[in-house]
C-alpha cells in the first residue's frame, strides 16, 4: 500500500501537468546536444514528454536542438495593458528625462486602469443600429460625432472612450522609450534560461510558466466551424 503522502504528491504533480494546455499555448525547449550545460533540459524532456503529451494531447511540446544553443524553455503569455502599467508603477519606471518620478504619467496610468470597461461595452450599443467602434468608421464617416442624435445617444460612451484614450496616450508619452522598454521586460518573462540546470530546476521553471499562464492567459478550445458527424436521436423521440 502506498503511503498517503506519496499519493497526494502524485496527485498534485499530475494536476499541474494536466492543466498545462489550459493555460499555455505551447512549450518550446532549447538545448545543445554537445553541451553538458543542456543535459538537465534534455533529461527532463525525455522523462516527461510521454506523460505531458498524454495529459495534453493538443498542446505542442517541442525540443529545438542547435549547436551552441543556450538551454531554455519558452512559452507565450498574454500580457494586457494593465499588466504593463502595473509593472511600471510597481518598479517606479515612470520617469522624467532628469530621472525624477513622473507623477503625471503615473496618474494617467492609474486613470486608464480604473476605466469602467463594462459600462463602456454597454454604452457602445446605446444608439440602435450604429456601432461607434466599427472598423474604419473614422475613415468612412469621420464626422459621425457631429450628428445630434448620435452625440446624445452616445454621450456616455464618448466621454468614457475619450478619457481612456487620453489617459493611455499620456501614460505612454514618456521619454527614452520607457514604455517600450517596460513592455520588453515583461516579454522576457516568457522565457526561463536553464544553463546547467538540473531536472528539478527545469521542472520548477515549467511550473513557474504554468503559474504565469494561469494568471495571464485565457485559452479557449476552438469550436468546429461545422458539424462533421451526425448522430440521429432515438427513433421514439
Amino acid at each position: 500500500t502506498k503511503h498517503p503522502q506519496h499519493n497526494r504528491h502524485t496527485t498534485t504533480t499530475m494536476s499541474w501537468k494536466a492543466g498545462l494546455s489550459r493555460h499555455l499555448p505551447f512549450l518550446r525547449f532549447f538545448g545543445c546536444t554537445q553541451s553538458p550545460a543542456s543535459r538537465g533540459v534534455f533529461t527532463w524532456f525525455e522523462k516527461n514528454y510521454e506523460e505531458l503529451k498524454y495529459l495534453n494531447p493538443e498542446m505542442p511540446l517541442m525540443m529545438r536542438c542547435h549547436e551552441g544553443a543556450f538551454p531554455a524553455v519558452v512559452t507565450e503569455l498574454e500580457f494586457t495593458q494593465d499588466d504593463v502599467f502595473t509593472y511600471m508603477l510597481e518598479k517606479k519606471l515612470f520617469r522624467n528625462a532628469d530621472g525624477t518620478v513622473a507623477s503625471d504619467r503615473e496618474e494617467a496610468a492609474r486613470a486608464y486602469m480604473s476605466t469602467d470597461w463594462a459600462a463602456l461595452r454597454q454604452e457602445r450599443w446605446a444608439s440602435p443600429g450604429f456601432d461607434p467602434a466599427k472598423p474604419y468608421l473614422e475613415e468612412d464617416n469621420p464626422n459621425w460625432r457631429d450628428d445630434p442624435v448620435l452625440a446624445k445617444d452616445l454621450a456616455t460612451y464618448i466621454e468614457l472612450k475619450d478619457a481612456a484614450d487620453n489617459a493611455l496616450t499620456a501614460a505612454k508619452a514618456g521619454p527614452n522609450k520607457e514604455y517600450e522598454r517596460a513592455e520588453n521586460s515583461l516579454l522576457l518573462c516568457q522565457r526561463v534560461d536553464l544553463w546547467c540546470a538540473g531536472e528539478s530546476e527545469v521542472e520548477r521553471a515549467v511550473m513557474h510558466l504554468a503559474g504565469l499562464g494561469r494568471k495571464l492567459n485565457t485559452l479557449e478550445n476552438e469550436d468546429p466551424e461545422f458539424v462533421t458527424e451526425f448522430y440521429p436521436g432515438a427513433e421514439d423521440l
